[in-house]
């Protein structure tokens, strides 16, 4: 039985599936919860639609490659979550377009800021908009995101 639960297209399917949910929450948070997304929160989202896309390949074509292929998204976004994590914590600096630390907003002065042509709908980078359990969205996004690499590499260990 666990050799059945553990075959290639279920841990194709799982680790898809985990994507394409971890998709879905995002776009929960964003268009129930109200909670924008800043610019690292959608660099995050491009990896696991790859992933979700190389999941349908991967049930279709036999083979190792499309698996690792998976793993390396997964990998990807965990490492965009990484990065995003650290500047949410202040261990480093973040992106000038989307940080306290001068950013887009750096040159506009305090009229500028108060103009009805000042920007609209910048999400901060360095800020945490949501926490559960002391776990930025970032975070989890990090955590899982190393959960579904391994499940993509044990998809890869079987080749059919």
């Amino acid at each position: 039985m666990f050799e059945t639960m553990t075959s290639r297209p279920n841990l194709v399917l799982l680790a898809a599936g985990g994507s394409a949910a971890m998709l879905a929450a995002a776009f929960l948070f964003q268009h129930v919860g109200g909670i924008a997304p800043c610019e690292l929160c959608l660099w995050q989202r491009w990896p696991h639609a790859a992933a979700v896309l190389i999941g349908l390949l991967a049930l279709m074509v036999p083979g190792r490659a499309l698996p690792r292929l998976g793993a390396l998204a997964a990998l990807t976004t965990a490492g965009i979550g990484l990065y995003h994590s650290g500047i949410e914590r202040g261990l480093w600096p973040g992106p000038a377009s989307c940080t306290g630390n001068g950013g887009a907003l750096g040159g506009l002065s305090g009229s500028d800021l108060l103009s009805l042509d000042a920007p609209t709908g910048l999400v901060m980078c360095d800020k945490i908009a949501w926490e559960f359990a002391g776990l930025s969205m970032a975070n989890l996004n990090l955590l899982a995101s190393l959960v579904l690499a391994l499940i993509w590499l044990m998809a890869a260990r079987n080749r059919v």
